[in-house]
């Protein structure tokens, strides 16, 4: 376990990281005690400093959904960061490649709250009720510290969120069957990655329904509008400048960005 000094270390260092756009050594092999508990509490407080300098959050993402990806970072579950307003971009935007270390491109569907979900025994069912829609996202991820790393240093890095590109059709959630939606990604014009929704534990939905019950021992909960991704049914694609990337969401449109 860390002391309080040691996580605002922590913090400090994932701040001048993502300023500096140079990645620091990993926080485990910087402070090899650290926890799962420590590593959120580092997030917590890498967010405070941020809400502190007039961001807002906005909502929530969800990682490691897949169990392929839970036995390569040695856990059980998924993790999850916070989403602020000023991480999204447009369907068509040119991103400026320099503003990140290690960037990558992930295959999401995201939920738009209508109503708000606090756990515990927040079910499926009452994540379809509570979403007022659900639309294609892409999630670009980052990573301030050095690779290869372990799930703490991952989760004190805001589970390496980057920024959202959203785009595509969006969709009321009993109007299709999430299951089902399926995204080809190119890059380049040259298929790299494609998946299935239903990789993200059997239905998107129960990502949230994951994030919901656990931020209920936080007394947090998912307000109406936040907006949360709910995880990623392809592998990262990374990317670099020059690199032009398309993702096609079929009868949900698609989502395309160009790296500068």
């Amino acid at each position: 376990m860390l002391n309080e000094s040691e996580r605002k270390q922590a913090a400090q260092s994932m701040l001048q990281a993502e300023r500096e756009a140079k990645p620091v050594v990993q926080l485990t092999t910087t402070y090899p005690g650290i926890s799962i508990e420590d590593a959120y509490a580092v997030q917590s407080e890498v967010i405070a400093a941020k809400l502190a300098a007039g961001r807002r959050v906005v909502g929530h993402k969800i990682g490691l959904t897949s169990k392929a990806m839970q036995a390569a970072s040695g856990v059980n579950e998924p993790d999850y960061g916070v989403l602020l307003d000023d991480m999204f971009y447009s369907d068509g935007e040119t991103l400026q490649t320099g503003r990140f270390i290690v960037p990558r491109i992930e295959v999401e569907l995201a939920f738009v709250l209508g109503s708000r979900l606090k756990g515990p025994g927040v079910t499926l069912f009452d994540v379809l009720r509570a979403t007022e829609y659900v639309t294609p996202a892409l999630e670009l991820i980052d990573g301030r510290s050095k690779y290869p790393r372990k799930i703490q240093d991952n989760i004190a890095d805001n589970a390496a969120t980057g920024g959202v590109i959203v785009g595509g059709r969006s969709m009321r959630p009993l109007d299709l069957d999430m299951r089902w939606v399926a995204a080809i990604l190119s890059k380049n014009g040259v298929v790299e990655e494609s998946g299935v929704a239903a990789a993200v534990l059997g239905h998107p939905a129960m990502g949230i329904v994951w994030l919901a019950n656990k931020l209920a021992a936080f007394s947090v909960a998912l307000e109406a509008g936040h907006f949360v991704l709910a995880g990623s049914f392809t592998r990262p694609v990374a990317v670099r400048q020059g690199d032009t990337v398309h993702v096609d969401y079929g009868a949900l449109g698609s989502i395309a960005t160009h790296f500068a």
